[in-house]
């Protein structure tokens, strides 16, 4: 007899349809599997085989044909045992065969029947709803995941045995649930920027970056602030929407970093790679592929510290993902795409002892020493980055105030309103993106038209810093944001001559 079960493949986030086909007659023994699949696939008949004679189900004196259909599909992992055996029961007269069509099977079989949860069952389920499968069966580890899927019945199942009974009528599995939250496990607490002394044009860049998702590179001595202030950069951005959060939470869980006790998390990723980070590290890659730190930001903040001591082509392979947000993963196999709408921000001292210009003297580096340092960020990458601001020394009388700074929340609530001028654009069709960074170029011109006065002040800025054509568009977007923090529809020239003092490397710091 023949038997369909529904598995998918993991090509990136996408989740491509696999159909199940198996055919089941007497004769010599024989396990035969086709549809270009891997070898952990392949592997998957001894831990089928395994699995059903445990539940009772004898394959001995059967020929049994596999086929993961569409045949031109690379099949990867070990995710299409379930669906396997499943087919394999009702080819066989064990299940139903009308009960295993339409519902797709997720999880890896052990030796004893026991379902073994996988990486990515949030992006497979996605991937299923979005074709029209409205019934699942995935491990019981994966229940916490899988429940945040809705609009699919989803069950678990700790084990073979209880899939068939289920097939068969005879028991029913249970729906997938959300975990309660670990009480050990406290939800991240943003820190303040309460908490920065001094400092006052950085603020201002942090939060100019954040209410319009510009890139920030932060250049200045050791103990300045810069790490402190990127960490609290997560803190100002708006929460996750809940497309957002499923997107992320999706990404982590391909890379298998999803937390049941975490759920969907409403606060944006935050990603710190260490400097000794690979090329693969950071945009991806691997065998699977895997996703990158760049597509572990996603939605939030990539903070890059002690930027100059990045490998070169690790930072230059940062440029096609700052300019689509998105990044492709080419090899011989085939593609996998990853999206990588990030804010990055970066930081760097201002040469390779890190006193120049703190005033003490400190500073031994030659002017060619100095140039050779900053060089390691090269001219494309330093043009993607919209704003860049000098952190001096913190004076001693900052650090002795009695008050503090300006907390958070307000600043927050300053960039929400900015963030909500953004979208009410989009809400009247005037622009496509949701934040000024990633305007499209006919936008910037619609939405930060400039008078007279602001474009002879950036078109003297132009000639006197050799700016190139993508970064005056960059000036134009902060300048945008500016306007949009100060409540102010029309671009002012005070806002333009702020947004070129935002680019200080393209000049000398």
């Amino acid at each position: 007899m023949l038997a369909t079960a529904l598995g998918a493949t993991l090509t990136g986030l996408q989740a491509q349809p696999v159909r199940v086909e198996v055919r089941a007659t007497r004769g010599p023994p024989c396990f035969d599997l086709v549809g270009l699949a891997e070898a952990a696939v392949r592997e998957s008949r001894v831990r089928v085989k395994s699995a059903l004679a445990l539940v009772g189900v004898d394959i001995g004196e059967c020929q049994i044909v596999v086929n993961l259909a569409p045949g031109d599909v690379r099949k990867t992992g070990s995710g299409f045992d379930l669906a396997i055996a499943a087919a394999v029961a009702g080819a066989l007269g064990a299940a139903p065969r009308d009960a295993i069509a339409g519902v797709l099977f997720v999880g890896e079989l052990s030796l004893e029947g026991t379902v073994q949860p996988l990486r990515g069952v949030l992006a497979q389920l996605l991937g299923a709803r979005a074709r029209g499968v409205r019934r699942a069966v995935v491990a019981q580890a994966n229940s916490a995941e899988a429940a945040l899927v809705e609009g699919m019945d989803v069950r678990v199942a700790s084990t073979l045995g209880d899939v068939l009974e289920s097939l068969r009528g005879r028991a029913e599995l249970p729906r997938a649930e959300r975990a309660e939250p670990d009480a050990a496990v406290r939800p991240d607490e943003a820190e303040d920027l309460a908490d920065v002394r001094g400092q006052i044009a950085a603020r201002r860049a942090l939060e100019i970056a954040a209410a319009g998702g510009h890139n920030l590179a932060m250049i200045g001595p050791p103990g300045a602030g810069k790490t402190m202030l990127a960490r609290r950069l997560p803190g100002l951005l708006p929460p996750l929407s809940t497309d957002e959060a499923l997107e992320v939470t999706a990404i982590h869980s391909v890379a298998g970093l999803f937390k049941a006790t975490h759920g969907l998390s409403g606060r944006r990723p935050f990603r710190a790679p260490h400097h000794t980070v690979s090329e693969i590290g950071l945009v991806g890659g691997g065998d699977g592929p895997r996703p990158g730190e760049v597509s572990l930001a996603h939605h939030g903040v990539l903070f890059l510290d002690e930027l100059a001591e990045f490998r070169r082509a690790a930072l230059e392979a940062l440029r096609q993902p700052l300019e689509d947000g998105v990044v492709t993963i080419s090899r011989a196999q085939g593609k996998a795409t990853f999206p990588a709408r990030l804010l990055l921000v970066c930081a760097m001292n201002p040469c390779a002892c890190g006193w120049l210009g703190d005033g003490s003297g400190r500073c031994v580096c030659s002017p060619e020493r100095v140039r050779a340092y900053r060089a390691k960020m090269s001219g494309p990458l330093l043009d993607r980055i919209d704003v860049h601001v000098v952190l001096p020394p913190v004076e001693v009388a900052a650090l002795q105030a009695p008050g503090r700074g300006e907390p958070t929340a307000p600043v927050r609530a300053r960039v929400e309103h900015a963030r909500d001028i953004q979208r009410d654009r989009v809400r009247r069709g005037l622009v496509a993106a949701t934040t000024n960074a990633a305007l499209a170029p006919r936008d910037v011109e619609r939405i930060a038209p400039l008078c007279p006065a602001g474009a002879r002040l950036l078109s003297s800025a132009m000639e006197r810093l050799a700016l190139s054509a993508r970064a005056y568009g960059k000036v134009l977007r902060v300048a945008r944001t500016i306007a949009d923090l100060d409540g102010s529809e029309a671009i002012e020239p005070a806002h333009v001559a702020e947004a070129i003092g935002l680019r200080v490397m393209d000049r000398a710091v």
